[in-house]
C-alpha cells in the first residue's frame, strides 16, 4: 500500500493553513473540496423541492437520492433505501429509538452502556417513560473495551435492543462489534451501534460488523454538517413504525423514519466524500472507484493514523506524570488517533488554553461521554485533555503539539 501523499491529501481541504493545527477533529472535520462543489451543484442548478413531474424536480430528486447511494457506499448497505438521513446522529438515534419502541411493550427491555457517548444512550434511556426496562451494561475497572462476558448477564428473553459503540471517543479504542453482535443476536435482539468516531478513520462494513443499525456524523467524516443511520431494511419496513405524517405507510422506507425530509443540498453533497476517496485512491495509483475505492482510501489513512498516534503517545509514554486514558500503543487495528490522557497536578482546562495560543486547537472535556468519564474518576473536574488527529493533520503538527506541552512543564 503507497504511503500517504501528504501534500496532496491537503491540497484537498481549503480550510487548512499552515498558521493553525487543527487536533479537535472528533468534533468535526474539514470539508473535502469536492463536496463544497456537490453542494454548489445542487443549490445553483436544481434547488427545487423533490417529487414534481418538471425538470428541475426530476434532477433535484436524482441528485437527493445520489446522495443516499452515496451513503450506502460509505456504509457497505445493500440498498439506497437502508440509509436514514437527518442533521446529527444523536437526532437519528432518537428517531430511532422512538420508531422501535411503537413495535414495544412495557418490561421490554433494552441494554446501553455507561462508556459510551450520550447519543446512543440517552434516547433509550428516555423509553423508561413508555414502561421500557433499561439495563446498564459497565466495564470493569481499567479495562478500554467492553467484552461480551460482561454483555451475556444482562440479556435475557425480553431483551430487545443493545446500544454500543463502535470506537470510544475518549479512549480511542476500536470495539469488537461482530463479537458482541453474535452474542445479542444469538438471544434474538437487534443491536445499534453508534459509529460517529470510527467513520472518519476506517471503512464501515455493516454487513461484516452484523449490525441492525449503524449511525455516523458526516460532518466529522470530511463532508457536511449531516448524519447517516443505517438499518436494514426488513428492520426498518417491519420492526420500526412511522414518525412521520400518518399517512407515510409502514412499507415507505426509509422516509416514514424521516419527518420533514432531509436536507437536500448536503444529502447531494455527501457524493463529494466518495468523489474524494475515489481521487485519493487515484492519486496514489490506485485505478478504483465506490467500495473498492472507500476501501483502499481508508486503508491508507489507516496507516498514517498510526504513525500520528504514535508520535504523540511515544511522547506521553516518556513522562511519569502523564495518565494516558485508553490504548497506550498505537496498533492500527485497536485504536484511533483520538487520544486522551490528564496531567498529574495540571488542570486539563488550563493545560488546553495554554496551548490555545500558540495556534493549535485541542480541548478538554467529557466530549458527551459524561457518564464514562464520571465513572473514571480522574480527579480533574474539567475532565481529559483530547488530541484528535485525522489524516491530514501531519507528524510536525503532531511535534508542533509535543513542544507546547513539553514547555508547560516547566
Amino acid at each position: 500500500m503507497p504511503k500517504l501523499d501528504l501534500e496532496y491529501v491537503r491540497r484537498q481541504f481549503p480550510a487548512l493553513s499552515e498558521d493553525e493545527v487543527l487536533l479537535d477533529n472528533a468534533g468535526g472535520s474539514q470539508l473535502a473540496e469536492p463536496v463544497f462543489d456537490r453542494m454548489r451543484e445542487f443549490l445553483f442548478s436544481s434547488n427545487v423541492q423533490l417529487g414534481a413531474t418538471y425538470g428541475a424536480s426530476v434532477e433535484a430528486s436524482r441528485k437527493v437520492a445520489e446522495g443516499r447511494t452515496a451513503l450506502a457506499t460509505l456504509l457497505n448497505a445493500d440498498r439506497p433505501e437502508e440509509v436514514v438521513m437527518g442533521a446529527t446522529a444523536t437526532q437519528l438515534f432518537d428517531q430511532l429509538a422512538q420508531s422501535l419502541a411503537q413495535k414495544w411493550e412495557p418490561g421490554d427491555e433494552v441494554v446501553v452502556s455507561n462508556f459510551d457517548h450520550e447519543a446512543n444512550i440517552g434516547p433509550w434511556r428516555r423509553l423508561e417513560q413508555r414502561g421500557i426496562i433499561v439495563r446498564t451494561w459497565e466495564l470493569p475497572a481499567g479495562a478500554h473495551r467492553p467484552r461480551p462476558d460482561d454483555l451475556a448477564p444482562l440479556l435475557g428473553s425480553k431483551t430487545r435492543l443493545v446500544a454500543m459503540t463502535h470506537c470510544s471517543n475518549i479512549f480511542g479504542s476500536i470495539n469488537d462489534v461482530r463479537a458482541i453482535a453474535d452474542l445479542v443476536h444469538d438471544h434474538g435482539a437487534m443491536i445499534c451501534v453508534d459509529g460517529v468516531a470510527y467513520a472518519p478513520h476506517r471503512a464501515i462494513d455493516v454487513k461484516a460488523l452484523g449490525a441492525d443499525f449503524y449511525g455516523f456524523s458526516v460532518y466529522k467524516t470530511y463532508g457536511p454538517h449531516h448524519a447517516a443511520l443505517y438499518g436494514k431494511y426488513d428492520l426498518l419496513r417491519h420492526k420500526a413504525g412511522n414518525i412521520n405524517h400518518y399517512f407515510y405507510g409502514e412499507e415507505k422506507v426509509p422516509n416514514k423514519l424521516e419527518p420533514g425530509n432531509a436536507n437536500y443540498e448536503l444529502a447531494y453533497s455527501c457524493v463529494g466524500v466518495i468523489d474524494y476517496l475515489e481521487g485519493l485512491a487515484k492519486a496514489h495509483g490506485i485505478n478504483a472507484s465506490g467500495r473498492a475505492a472507500v476501501e483502499a482510501a481508508f486503508d491508507m489513512i489507516a496507516d498514517h493514523e498510526a504513525a500520528l498516534s504514535e508520535r504523540l503517545l511515544g511522547y506521553l509514554r516518556g513522562r511519569d506524570d502523564v495518565t494516558i486514558v485508553g490504548d497506550s500503543a498505537s496498533d492500527r487495528e485497536a485504536r484511533v488517533p483520538t487520544i486522551s490522557f490528564v496531567i498529574e497536578g495540571q488542570s486539563s482546562r488550563k493545560t488546553v488554553e495554554a496551548v490555545d495560543s500558540s495556534g493549535i486547537g485541542i480541548r478538554f472535556g467529557d466530549f458527551h461521554s459524561k457518564r464514562l468519564v464520571q465513572a473514571l474518576d480522574l480527579g480533574d473536574p474539567d475532565g481529559v485533555i483530547r488530541a484528535s488527529a485525522v489524516h491530514y493533520n501531519t507528524l510536525e503538527e503532531m511535534d508542533r503539539l509535543i513542544e507546547q506541552l513539553e514547555r508547560l512543564r516547566s
